[in-house]
């Protein structure tokens, strides 16, 4: 029991041996025995340094297609995005122009053109209303005025009747008053 303990804590302080290929390499020169000035190296472990060195070039050319693979993919989807976006910003360019302006007769106006133009109509057709109400009120106060002189002239006219009428009368009773006593006369 007293020997758990110590045995948890032996493992803790193991350290995990790496197996990369310098690791392995200088394993390989450290076991390696020494001939004059060279080095004698086991076949064994030569023949299993060069499988590992070819395991490693093989694998990471697989990483290098894979990731050349989604580098293209990634490409290629960025060129998608980037051409939907140019359509897009496009078509809200469009939007906002449609937005800003309003179809007149056929042609994009933008609204402050469009409001300018049409305020300056609605002015100018206020100001020819109100010169033309002035022009009316006018017309009608001499149309007023000529009724009631004419409604006058009538009244003088049928007065000047009446007494022309009587006038005549009187000359015509006069006259034959003289015509029946000239006959009586004679």
């Amino acid at each position: 029991m007293f020997l758990l303990p110590l045995v948890g804590k032996a493992q803790d302080s193991i350290q995990v041996i790496q197996n990369t290929l310098d690791h392995q390499m200088t394993e390989v020169f450290d076991k390696s025995n020494s001939y004059q000035e060279y080095k004698v190296i086991k076949k064994v472990q030569l023949a299993s340094l060069r499988k590992n060195i070819h395991d490693s070039i093989a694998s990471l050319q697989q990483k290098i297609a894979a990731q050349q693979k989604d580098l293209s993919l990634q490409l290629a989807t960025i060129d998608t995005l980037n051409s939907n976006l140019k359509r897009t910003e496009e078509d809200l360019r469009v939007s906002q122009e449609k937005e800003d302006g309003i179809v007149v007769f056929g042609m994009l106006t933008s609204k402050s053109t469009y409001n300018a133009v049409m305020f300056s109509i609605i002015g100018i057709l206020l100001l020819i209303g109100g010169f033309l109400f002035y022009r009316f009120l006018i017309s009608h106060k001499i149309i007023n005025s000529a009724e009631l002189t004419i409604a006058e002239m009538e009244i003088e006219i049928e007065d000047y009747r009446r007494n022309s009428l009587e006038r005549e009368q009187k000359l015509r009773r006069k006259l034959q008053d003289e015509i029946n006593k000239n006959r009586k006369m004679k």
